[in-house]
């Protein structure tokens, strides 16, 4: 009697099952397999270039700036241990994609083109244009400044922004000066009738010269965000739900008016 053996369509059919059980089995081990922590080395560790002051400073080896205590405040709204990592700006997502930091924390703007290799939490500050000008001038968007005087930084991005409007409004003197302080100086001694500036410059300079204001309306906006790998979305829920409570208990305010 001969051995007659499966046909070649009932071997495939064979083949198939066994895969499907071996799939199953697997998916099953990783269904029962622990979620990976979210903090695997036990503290925050924080990537951060501490040479972009006021963000990031380093004097003597010791570490401070807008930055260190954003990531101070994080580390105790989720009740763990802090690890500062200095690292050079061209090595921060090198670092974080080599698992080296968890998070960073470094004036890094919103990068689109990073979207798929990182997650960005909500913002915790807007370094875009803004318009600075005295406080009861009514000056409060580029609207309005259809037929005024405008300080920028010559070929600087409010340079560019005033431009823009330029071409929408029917006048509009653009001044261009050396520096972003110079705009602003401008405005202050009446050359001009507001300036158009980064946040961080604006911020800066009327720390210590009072009588202008930033409008409310920012002319243009550039987010800086933490980053967070795209494995780990239980870190990244934690931090952007703990900068959104910075934001709304003022706690996030009072850190950048210490800097900025």
């Amino acid at each position: 009697m001969r051995l007659r053996l499966p046909s070649r369509r009932a071997r495939l059919g064979i083949g198939l099952g066994l895969l499907a059980v071996a799939a199953g089995v697997m998916l099953a081990y990783l269904l029962r397999a622990p979620e990976r922590p979210m903090l695997p080395y036990g503290a925050l560790r924080v990537g951060i270039d501490p040479s972009y002051p006021p963000f990031g400073l380093d004097f003597d080896g010791e570490l401070s700036g807008l930055d260190i205590d954003l990531a101070t405040a994080l580390a105790g709204r989720l009740d763990v241990p802090l690890r500062l990592v200095p690292l050079g700006y061209d090595g921060l997502y090198d670092a974080l994609k080599a698992d080296q930091v968890d998070v960073l924390l470094s004036a890094l703007r919103v990068d689109p083109g990073r979207m798929g290799d990182v997650h960005y939490t909500t913002g915790y500050f807007d370094a875009g244009q803004v318009l600075v000008r005295p406080p009861e001038s009514g000056l409060d968007e580029m609207s309005a400044m259809d037929g005024r005087v405008i300080g920028v930084e010559f070929g600087s991005e409010g340079d560019q922004t005033a431009r823009a409007w330029q071409r929408r409004l029917r006048v509009l003197d653009i001044r261009p000066f050396e520096t972003a302080s110079a705009a602003l100086e401008a405005v202050h001694s009446g050359q001009a009738d507001a300036a158009l500036v980064d946040a961080i410059a604006a911020r800066l300079w009327l720390r210590d010269h009072p009588g202008l204001a930033i409008a409310p309306e920012y002319v243009t906006h550039d987010p800086y965000a933490a980053a967070v790998r795209p494995d780990n979305p239980r870190l990244w829920e934690a931090i952007d739900a703990a900068i959104q409570a910075m934001h709304a208990d003022g706690t996030l305010e009072t850190i950048l008016s210490r800097w900025l």
